[in-house]
């Protein structure tokens, strides 16, 4: 197995899971581990983290928060990633107004209604319609109770304190994939096309019938798109 190791960052409040259809599909040719990013109140603080426990060279995925803390881990450490998927995420700091209404959560979170704030949080339309709309949502509610309102705080803080990382996107060199779900609100399509657009030689992928989690509503095109990724040479 001398392929490059594969890092992975999840979203908010999701663990390993999330990528399990991409664990088992790409981890026949390459090291495919998780980092978790649950420990820490700062996305620079999840980047350090990141970076202790990574190999000294390695391929970067990362989805929703975990793509805020890929381009956190670009900043810094740009040389150690030899690519970078960015997936359904957001290269821009938290608005003012989205940081205000984390504050009720963050409350309701602590008196022991985690759960009715994931569930207000997905209503909208956290994924596209499917025949496996349902075990999705009851897996990423699954997840949120794993790993606790503690937790929840913690990324919260995380996300409302993020910088923005328009700058970032401009220096990156490596082999680069931007790709979302077509029916992704919370992270749109024309967000990650502006994203492509700054990186240079990136592709940019829409993927039909996905909302915000691809890795587990289109699984196999993700992988295909995956693969792709990983077999470009690096400049």
């Amino acid at each position: 197995m001398s392929q490059t190791p594969l890092v992975m960052l999840p979203g908010m409040m999701c663990d390993a899971r999330l990528f399990a259809p991409q664990i088992d599909g790409l981890s026949r040719d390459r090291a495919v581990m998780v980092a978790p990013l649950h420990q820490a109140e700062r996305i620079e603080d999840l980047a350090s983290m990141t970076l202790d426990v990574a190999p000294h060279r390695f391929a970067l995925a990362g989805l929703s928060m975990g793509g805020i803390v890929a381009l956190e881990i670009m900043r810094r450490a740009p040389d150690r990633v030899s690519h970078l998927a960015l997936m359904d995420t957001n290269p821009l700091a938290e608005t003012p107004q989205r940081a205000a209404d984390r504050e009720p959560q963050i409350v309701a979170a602590r008196a022991g209604r985690m759960k009715d704030v994931m569930r207000d949080e997905m209503k909208p339309a956290y994924l596209a319609e499917g025949p496996y709309k349902a075990e999705i949502l009851n897996l990423v509610m699954d997840m949120a109770e794993g790993l606790g309102p503690d937790a929840f705080v913690r990324q919260s803080r995380a996300l409302q304190r993020r910088r923005d990382q328009q700058s970032t996107l401009r220096k990156i060199k490596c082999p680069t994939l931007v790709m979302c779900g077509a029916e992704d609100t919370l992270c749109p399509p024309e967000k990650h096309q502006l994203m492509a657009e700054m990186i240079d030689g990136a592709d940019l992928h829409i993927i039909a019938g996905a909302g915000h989690l691809p890795t587990l509503e289109q699984p196999q095109t993700t992988n295909a798109l995956l693969r792709k990724w990983l077999a470009r040479r690096p400049g």
